[in-house]
């Protein structure tokens, strides 16, 4: 197989396959209580979807405009900001010890929400930031239809196979939550040897305003869940999932639908950053909780409780 075929073949076949799996894998933790936890706790689920669906697309518009990017990187920018959640932030919703139900419910609703939404601010990003009459245009309905294919039917498949076979979800849930881990860092791996000429180029033009999106977006979901009175491991799930965005989904958009390798760089670079910021955010926590001593933190839990 040739360079082109191959390249063809990862961004055509590879890609929208793994992208299925993982999705899979954010459905087979989930269940229908999911769902009807945004009216059982309206509060913190629309503070977070409100942060997720709203501000965070115009923080990341604002960045792209102001600061100095190519046309390409400022897109990148709006691909991130549209993908909002995704398993990674669930992953790490556990490990900083938040309210993981929270975060699985916004990445849930978020993840149908945003097959609505995407094709709509992605195509004004595309006539704002590329100027009009440019060659990347996304049909709106086409566009949806291959997002719910890779979004709405493997979680959906995913939830089925939690309720009929539970165990067999938790086993399988572990693997795939391993395989995207592993398919996000090849993917780059790959986006590097195919475009190795721009990739410093790409660095220094991106991170900037990766790192600057990355911690607003953080402070934002930290600062408006602790103004609105929520828990602890809300404010926590909350700040990690409009902090951390679906940057899988965003570069499979860049390589599959708009067909350009320069836009899946800003979503590449703002990976290795999010996860960076994200480590650091965990070991954080759990200084402070250990740190803490356990009679306290007993009481500090069972008054959180009461305020839930």
């Amino acid at each position: 197989m040739e360079g082109t075929e191959l390249v063809t073949f990862v961004n055509t076949q590879v890609i929208p396959i793994c992208i299925f799996l993982i999705m899979m894998g954010m459905g087979l933790s989930l269940v229908p209580n999911d769902f009807k936890r945004v009216t059982k706790s309206p509060k913190a689920v629309s503070i977070g979807l409100v942060n997720q669906l709203i501000f965070l697309p115009i923080i990341g518009f604002t960045l792209a405009t102001v600061m100095p990017l190519e046309p390409e990187y400022a897109v990148g920018v709006m691909l991130l900001v549209v993908c909002p959640g995704g398993t990674t932030s669930n992953m790490f919703s556990h490990l900083a010890k938040g309210d993981v139900a929270l975060s699985v419910t916004m990445t849930a609703v978020a993840s149908l929400i945003t097959v609505f939404t995407i094709p709509v601010v992605l195509n004004f990003s595309l006539h704002h930031f590329m100027g009009q009459g440019n060659e990347f245009q996304l049909p709106i309905i086409t566009t949806m239809i291959s997002l719910m294919k890779l979004t709405i039917v493997p979680i959906t498949i995913g939830m089925l196979i939690k309720a009929f076979a539970p165990k067999l979800a938790a086993k399988l849930n572990v693997y795939v939550a391993k395989f995207g881990i592993l398919f996000l860092a090849l993917l780059m791996i790959f986006l590097t040897y195919i475009q190795q000429d721009i990739v410093i180029p790409a660095l220094i033009a991106t991170g900037p305003v990766s790192l600057i999106l990355n911690i607003t977006t953080m402070a934002l979901g930290y600062y408006s869940s602790k103004w609105l009175k929520l828990t602890t491991a809300q404010r926590t799930s909350i700040t990690i999932e409009v902090g951390l965005q679906n940057s899988t989904l965003s570069m499979f958009m860049a390589l599959t639908l708009l067909a350009n390798y320069k836009m899946s760089f800003t979503p590449a670079i703002y990976t290795l950053i999010m996860l960076f910021t994200a480590g650091i955010l965990v070991k954080v926590i759990h200084l402070k909780f250990h740190s803490t001593p356990k009679s306290n933190h007993i009481v500090r839990l069972s008054v959180e409780q009461n305020k839930e």
